[in-house]
């Protein structure tokens, strides 16, 4: 094993991952910077989920390794990475799965009273975020009597109120209409700067992944990137701010399916750099050639 960058607070190398006999991961490597906003992207049926469930511990890769903190996830035990998941991560699941019998605070609260917490800090905390999402009137009622998008609000809370070092959320927003997804997005980034939460967003969603920090696209279990042929520069510079170079930049990186963004985060990823897509998420028509890194 070779132990990960010091300032990566995740990382992942080549990871392999094969479900119902299909290939999900085919050699994914990429590295998670400390406070960090990092969106995954790609089409439905890329691996997204799949590589949040192994970035979280909750699938062991079928080979490739997992590092969160210099510390080895996929060598651990099943409880030490069920304790890891309770104590140091959030997940948001597309759909919000939450516990019939309590109510919206109490389903709120339940991952830090889960943690030990005492029920009056973890009951401030729960109200704290619900009324930051907007459902504070919803405090007392229960799942059946709240909408979708209410419950999946509820979901959202729960996970940012235990505070977690590293927030995963795959597709956070999927039940939510195109009015309630702005201002739930700007509470969560909002929030993971503010307490230096570390957010892995995987959406499909374009306008989605613009808040992040940097994002990466998978596509058909690989990370594609973006290979720019000669002369792209003196294209891009004549179009009057067209892409700016990855890596360094810690930009956002606004891409279609098929050309992707990111640089030089993660292990084994050839040249160290790609390019952003212009701001019509054009490819400097046509200039620029996507390349599979296995």
């Amino acid at each position: 094993m070779v132990a990960p960058p010091d300032n990566d607070v995740l990382w992942a190398r080549a990871l392999h991952v094969t479900l119902n006999g299909s290939p999900a991961l085919t050699g994914v490597s990429l590295g998670v910077r400390e406070s960090e906003i990092l969106a995954v992207g790609g089409p439905r049926g890329s691996g997204k989920t799949t590589l949040l469930r192994c970035l979280s511990g909750q699938l062991l890769p079928h080979k490739g390794e997992v590092w969160f903190n210099s510390t080895p996830v996929h060598t651990m035990g099943p409880l030490v990475r069920e304790r890891l998941r309770r104590d140091r991560f959030g997940w948001i699941d597309p759909r919000p799965q939450l516990v019939p019998e309590l109510n919206a605070w109490e389903n709120a609260a339940l991952g830090l009273m889960l943690r030990g917490g005492a029920r009056r800090s973890a009951r401030v905390a729960a109200h704290e975020w619900l009324e930051r999402l907007d459902i504070g009137g919803c405090a007392r009622k229960r799942p059946h009597a709240l909408t979708q998008a209410e419950r999946q609000r509820v979901a959202i809370a729960r996970a940012l109120a235990c505070k977690p070092s590293v927030l995963f959320a795959d597709e956070p927003t999927a039940p939510l209409h195109r009015a309630d997804r702005a201002h739930v997005l700007r509470t969560l980034t909002t929030a993971a700067r503010s307490h230096d939460i570390t957010v892995v967003l995987a959406t499909h969603d374009a306008e989605v992944a613009t808040l992040a920090d940097r994002t990466v696209t998978l596509l058909d279990g690989r990370r594609v990137h973006t290979v720019h042929l000669p002369g792209d520069d003196l294209a891009l510079a004549g179009a009057g701010g067209g892409a700016e170079a990855g890596g360094a930049s810690g930009t956002s990186e606004a891409s279609a399916a098929s050309a992707a963004s990111g640089s030089g985060a993660g292990p084994g990823e050839a040249g160290g750099s790609g390019g952003a897509a212009g701001a019509d998420g054009s490819d400097t028509e046509g200039r620029a050639a996507c390349s599979l890194s296995v």
